[in-house]
């Protein structure tokens, strides 16, 4: 449904999200880096390339950005031509949103290892929040193709396509994941949100309900279960769920803004249904 997509633009997502929720999309993104084949790049270095990528890793996921920054720039100063360096420093520059920067690192990286999966998804993540949502789905689909049981790949595919606004397609790469990967996170979320897209709320707050059940559950997927209860005018549900996470003034935001969507997806399906209509078809 067109008049949903603006969600992109207000719910973290898969990204993923996107996970997108991407979103995609315009979604929160906790940042994932993949490794792949670390290896030391100085055999006599105090500590070693390999205990630097770990650290700076480290970093990384705790939102240190500046150690994080500081020891990628060193690994490569001693081999520019670390793909794990190169994919490392685009990481730090992703998380604080400068996309187009990170997509200059990932594509050196990629430009030196065409097989490294790391680098590919780093610019699959820069096309979707630049709204280059083509190049986001080839991506992703090379990826899938090479590691077809990749839930990392196959969350962020499923965020590209909702972009687009392919949520069947979406949803049958999401559910293929999660027979893949049973039980993954990101998938669920970008499932749950996906379905809600598609107009299909009620359906996305009962996958949704399968991940907020744990008390470890990212904010992300109580985010979007409040999403799910908002366009279906539990507005009670929604308000508790978001009162975990949100200040008050921006749960009231929250609730102003699923009613505005209420009001603009009745409005559509009113024209879409002329009041003269005596037979209707209802699939």
């Amino acid at each position: 449904m067109k008049t949903l997509a603006s969600f992109y633009r207000f719910i973290p997502a898969l990204a993923g999200a996107v996970v997108i929720a991407l979103t995609a999309s315009g979604c929160t993104t906790t940042v994932q880096s993949q490794a792949s084949n670390v290896r030391p790049v100085m055999s006599n270095a105090k500590p070693t390339s390999m205990s630097e990528l770990r650290i700076a890793e480290s970093a990384l996921e705790s939102g240190n950005m500046d150690m994080a920054t500081t020891l990628y720039q060193k690994i490569l100063q001693a081999n520019p031509r670390s793909v794990e360096g190169l994919t490392g420093l685009g990481n730090t520059l992703y998380s604080v949103g400068d996309y187009t920067r990170a997509g200059v690192y990932y594509g050196k990286a990629n430009e030196i290892d065409k097989a490294a999966p790391a680098p590919m998804i780093g610019l699959a993540r820069v096309a979707i929040h630049q709204r280059r949502f083509d190049d986001a789905v080839t991506t992703y689909k090379r990826l899938l193709a090479e590691s077809p049981d990749d839930p990392l790949a196959a969350a962020g595919l499923g965020a590209a396509l909702d972009m687009k606004g392919d949520h069947d397609q979406a949803q049958a790469v999401l559910r293929d994941g999660l027979k893949r990967n049973p039980g993954d996170t990101s998938l669920s979320i970008n499932l749950g949100l996906s379905l809600i897209l598609a107009g299909k709320p009620r359906d996305g707050a009962n996958v949704l309900l399968d991940v907020t059940r744990f008390p470890a559950a990212p904010p992300q997927a109580r985010q979007d279960l409040a999403l799910a209860y908002g366009m279906l005018g539990n507005d009670d549900a929604a308000t508790e769920i978001l009162g975990r996470d949100l200040p008050k003034t921006s749960v009231q935001d929250n609730l102003r803004y699923y009613d505005l969507q209420r009001q603009r997806v009745g409005s559509a399906a009113s024209a879409a249904t002329p009041a003269s209509t005596t037979s209707v078809s209802l699939r």
